[in-house]
C-alpha cells in the first residue's frame, strides 16, 4: 500500500498580515524542505506569485519556486517540472479551478504533483485550490438559500487527492449551504465539506479531518437520506431531501471519515496528537503495577473512568 502524505485545504481569504494562523502552521510543515506556490488558477499568477513569496519567506520557508502554466505545450509543461524539481509540498493559490485542471489534467506536471503526495509530501491549496483537491470537484452553482433543481451544482474531475468528498470554499461568508446540499443530493456518497474562510482542513495519510482556524467547517453527509425529488422534479422546482445531516466543526474538532463522525479529543479519552511526519496515538497511562506483585502478573482493576 503506498504512503500518503498532507492535505492542507484552506477556504480562502486566510489572513496574510496578522497573526497569520494558517499560513505559519503550513510554513511549520513545510520547515526546510522546498514550496512550490501553483498560481494556475489565476490570470494574475505573477502577482499572486510575488504576494505569497513574500508570506512565506518572513514565515521562514527558504526555498520557494513559482509553477504557472497558462497553455498546455511542451516548454510550458517542461518549465513547470522544473518549477517542481526537489518540491517536498505544494500550494495552489486561488481563482477558476476549472483552469487548474483544463491547463494540468493528464500532464506530466500533474502525475509529479501527485508522486509528490505519495511520498509523503504536502498538498495545499485555497479557495479554487481548495475545491480541485477532491475527485470530483464543485465547479459553479447557486448560492441562495434554496437550491432549485435548475440552479443545481455543477461539478467536474479535481486533481483526486481526497477521496470521496466534494469541497466548498468562502462557505459561510457566500451562503453555500444550499448549493452544497444540492451536490451531495446528486450522488450521496460523496460527503460535503464547506470551509469557511481562515479556516482550513489538516488530512494526513487520509486519516480523520482536523479543523483549524477562526472559522467553522460544515459537513454535510446524505448517506441516510430516505427521500429526494433530485432525479424528478421539473427545473423550477425546489430540491427536497429527507434526513441529511450536518455537523458544524470549529477549531480543534476533528471528523472520522471511517464512521462518519464528529469528534473532539478531550483528557481521558483516546487522543491523536499530530506531528508534521504523521499522526500518532497518545493514550492514557496505565496504572502503576503494585510492588507486591509477583512478576508476570497484571493487577486486578476496574477500567479508567
Amino acid at each position: 500500500m503506498s504512503k500518503k502524505g498532507t492535505l492542507f485545504i484552506i477556504g480562502g481569504h486566510e489572513d496574510k498580515s496578522g497573526g497569520m494562523r494558517i499560513l505559519r502552521e503550513l510554513a511549520s510543515r513545510v520547515g526546510k524542505g522546498k514550496l512550490c506556490i501553483a498560481t494556475v488558477a489565476s490570470r494574475v499568477g505573477d502577482d499572486l506569485w510575488e504576494e505569497y513569496r513574500t508570506v512565506f519567506r518572513k514565515l521562514g520557508v527558504r526555498h520557494l519556486s513559482h509553477l504557472y502554466v497558462a497553455e498546455r505545450n511542451n516548454k510550458r509543461h517542461c518549465i513547470g517540472l522544473s518549477a517542481l524539481e526537489g518540491a517536498t509540498a505544494v500550494f495552489f493559490t486561488g481563482g477558476d479551478q476549472l483552469k487548474i485542471t483544463s491547463e494540468l489534467g493528464g500532464t506530466r506536471v500533474a502525475d509529479r504533483i501527485m508522486q509528490i503526495y505519495h511520498e509523503g509530501g504536502l498538498i495545499a491549496g485555497t479557495s479554487a485550490g481548495a475545491s480541485v483537491m477532491s475527485e470530483t470537484m464543485l465547479v459553479s452553482g447557486s448560492a441562495s438559500s434554496s437550491c432549485r433543481i435548475s440552479s443545481m451544482a455543477r461539478m467536474a474531475p479535481g486533481l483526486g487527492f481526497a477521496k470521496d468528498v466534494i469541497i466548498d470554499q468562502h462557505f459561510a461568508q457566500r451562503g453555500r449551504v444550499g448549493r452544497l446540499i444540492g451536490a451531495v443530493a446528486q450522488n450521496p456518497k460523496f460527503i460535503g465539506i464547506g470551509i469557511d474562510e481562515n479556516t482550513s482542513v489538516l488530512i494526513e495519510n487520509e486519516g480523520p479531518y482536523q479543523v483549524l482556524g477562526e472559522g467553522a467547517v460544515y459537513v454535510i453527509d446524505a448517506h441516510d437520506v430516505t427521500e429526494s425529488n433530485v432525479s424528478e422534479a421539473r427545473r423550477n422546482d425546489v430540491l427536497s431531501i429527507f434526513n441529511v445531516r450536518m455537523h458544524i466543526l470549529s477549531e480543534g474538532d476533528w471528523f472520522d471519515t471511517k464512521t462518519l463522525r464528529p469528534f473532539t479529543p478531550r483528557r481521558g479519552q483516546t487522543q491523536i496528537r499530530v506531528s508534521p511526519a504523521s499522526p500518532k496515538v497518545r493514550r492514557a497511562p496505565r496504572r502503576p503495577r503494585p510492588k507486591s506483585l509477583s512478576p508476570g502478573r497484571a493487577p486486578r482493576h476496574s477500567a479508567n473512568p
